[in-house]
């Protein structure tokens, strides 16, 4: 029987109590063992879900502890190159949460230190472990809607809360950070391609950008887009080709937007596959899992993540 990877993570936010937390415990070869928080609050607010998880007091003590082998980092997003340098320097595997970095340079250091230490880092980057988005990339691979001319993808919510992290310029907030990675990210993913041609208007509240619309050219085709947080709820991502359209209903949060579906349109006829039972949280710690124990290649790596950043770096530079 194969050793489960030992897992801890540092800060208890609640994303990671609702979605990462949950994942890890369920995930085959995984098992979540430690939770570095301050407050004692928090940790009880864990320990009350997870039997047996550990207490540390300090995210030092949780890097120091020998029987935890990879760290999940859920932190401010200003906070997140420093802990990830940290946690490779600790000698553990370090998967952290989107977005890597502020800027796309800022990841070369993490790659570098990747590299040296022969440990695996990467983005929690959770929609490329999902089986619809693993479709959909087949479909397109396939030519299943021919030549793809068109791509619009859309992603918005509302929170206008000042306390929320999401609107706090000194934690990295805004809505590219925060679901602009999604919008821009899915699309680099599905077509293999880079972004080229960028034009970009952003509305801005409190010195955090909160809509922005976006055009450009990915992989011969145009680009249009637009995420924002004081917008009610939406998300919708479709691909129009030469020989059909395909489009993905909650291609962010199935089954809390929506079910996973998508909707392929060749000729007259129209089908709909569905994707009710996956998680992509729970496949994405044990594809974490698998690719430590040098089983398959994680399928998003910093290189990816950086991507991303590239093409975020640019639309601020566009819309400026």
């Amino acid at each position: 029987m194969t050793k489960p990877l030992r897992w801890g993570i540092l800060g208890a936010a609640n994303f990671a109590y609702e979605h990462m937390a949950p994942a890890i415990h369920a995930a085959r070869g995984a098992e979540l063992v430690g939770l570095g928080t301050s407050s004692a609050d928090k940790f009880a607010r864990f320990a009350g879900k997870f039997a047996g998880l550990r207490h540390h007091d300090s995210y030092e003590a949780l890097l120091a502890d020998d029987d935890i082998d990879a760290v999940y980092i859920p932190l401010p997003n200003t906070l997140h190159i420093e802990w990830g340098l940290k946690t490779l320097e600790a000698g553990k595997h370090v998967l952290i949460e989107k977005p890597v970095a502020m800027k796309a340079a800022q990841i070369d250091p993490l790659i570098a230190a990747r590299d040296s230490s022969g440990l695996l880092a990467a983005e929690a980057y959770m929609i490329v472990h999902h089986p619809q988005w693993q479709r959909a990339k087949a479909l397109l691979d396939d030519g299943a809607i021919g030549a793809v001319q068109q791509v619009s993808c859309a992603f918005s919510f509302d929170n206008r809360d000042p306390d929320n992290i999401r609107n706090q310029r000194e934690m990295g907030g805004g809505a590219l950070p925060d679901i602009g990675v999604y919008a821009l990210g899915c699309a680099r993913y599905a077509l293999g391609a880079e972004f080229e041609e960028i034009t970009a208007q952003i509305d801005w509240d409190n010195g955090v950008d909160t809509l922005s619309r976006i055009q450009a050219r990915i992989g011969g085709a145009a680009y249009q887009g637009y995420v924002s947080t004081r917008m009610h709820a939406f998300q919708e991502v479709t691909f129009h080709g030469e020989d059909g359209v395909m489009r993905l209903s909650a291609p962010y949060n199935p089954n809390v937007y929506g079910m996973a579906e998508i909707e392929l349109r060749q000729g007259t006829e129209t089908r709909v596959e569905r994707f009710a039972a996956a998680n992509h949280y729970v496949n994405q710690v044990e594809a974490f899992c698998a690719a430590v124990r040098g089983e398959a290649a994680y399928p998003w790596t910093l290189e990816d993540a950086k991507g991303t950043q590239a093409t975020i770096d640019a639309i601020y530079a566009a819309a400026d």
